[in-house]
């Protein structure tokens, strides 16, 4: 599970990268249309914001690793399973297995690296939740 920690601590870090304007990555990561325009274009601050959010997820799954049985921490650790779970599955319509939009870079890096990672990520929440 220490792989899990190790790679939200990097996702955050990246995030912190993009938050300061840094563009390393980031064609790669933002969904498209197949003309190659911008779907979202998130602002640097929500960067910043997203940074956090996964930095605090990697605490959580330091936590948990740990054998933390506290319930905020418990309860925190299924959101986070949840959300990566979620994103596996996606918003039908850019994200996710079930995205519509399928010919761009993005949707093939969502397809081969992203969903497989969230998968990951969702699981090995769901497995240091259930002890497993």
């Amino acid at each position: 599970m220490i792989i899990t920690i190790i790679i939200l601590f990097l996702i955050s870090l990246i995030h912190f990268y993009w938050a300061v304007g840094g563009v390393w990555g980031i064609d790669k990561v933002l969904p498209t249309d197949s003309k190659g325009n911008r779907l979202l274009n998130p602002p640097q601050p929500l960067s910043a914001l997203v940074g956090l959010v996964v930095l605090g997820f990697a605490y959580v799954a330091y936590k948990l690793w740990q054998g933390s049985s506290e319930s905020i921490i418990l309860y925190a650790g299924w959101g986070v399973a949840i959300i990566f779970l979620l994103r596996v599955i996606g918003d039908f319509r850019m994200v996710g297995l079930f995205k519509k939009i399928k010919d761009t870079p993005f949707s093939k890096y969502d397809t081969w690296f992203y969903i497989p990672l969230c998968l990951y990520i969702g699981l090995s929440f769901m497995l240091m939740l259930l002890e497993i």
